[in-house]
């Protein structure tokens, strides 16, 4: 039988305060800590509570987004046209035409550790991530990041 949205938003904030104190290892840490607390928790629906409040997986654990993190994507996200993966550690984003060196920019002071670095031309940033781990991560960063803006 599904949660009522109240035990789901009751949940979601539990979710919250624990990874506020520090990231998650596996979403089963996460569940024990939920039913240590008295809630009713797979890890089926910690992974949506997880999805639906933006946290992402580091290496670290699951984390909330920080403050800031981001933003500066999101203010650009109306010039991104077209992501697409170069093989396992590339990005090539189509932009806006003009707009490649300031979205470039933007990823640059995001802080975003799994970027090594990006070249931004006029319409198309090439960004050079450390790993296909990281390349997936990044995407649904940038993804986030566009929803938001």
């Amino acid at each position: 039988m599904p949660n009522s949205p109240e035990i789901q938003s009751d949940r979601r904030q539990a979710i919250r305060q624990i990874l506020e104190l520090g990231p998650a290892g596996t979403q089963q840490s996460l569940v024990d800590a939920l039913t240590s607390q008295g809630f009713v928790a797979t890890q089926s629906s910690v992974s949506r509570d997880l999805k639906e409040l933006g946290a992402i997986k580091t290496a670290k654990g699951y984390e909330l987004p920080g403050p800031g993190k981001g933003d500066e994507v999101a203010e650009v996200s109306g010039f991104l046209r077209e992501i697409e993966t170069a093989g396992p550690n590339l990005l090539v984003i189509k932009t806006a035409i003009g707009a490649a060196q300031r979205v470039a920019l933007a990823l640059d002071r995001s802080g975003w550790p799994e970027m090594v670095g990006n070249v931004g031309g006029d319409d198309t940033v090439l960004v050079a991530t450390k790993n296909a781990a990281a390349q997936r991560n990044l995407l649904a960063k940038i993804d986030r990041a566009c929803a938001r803006g």
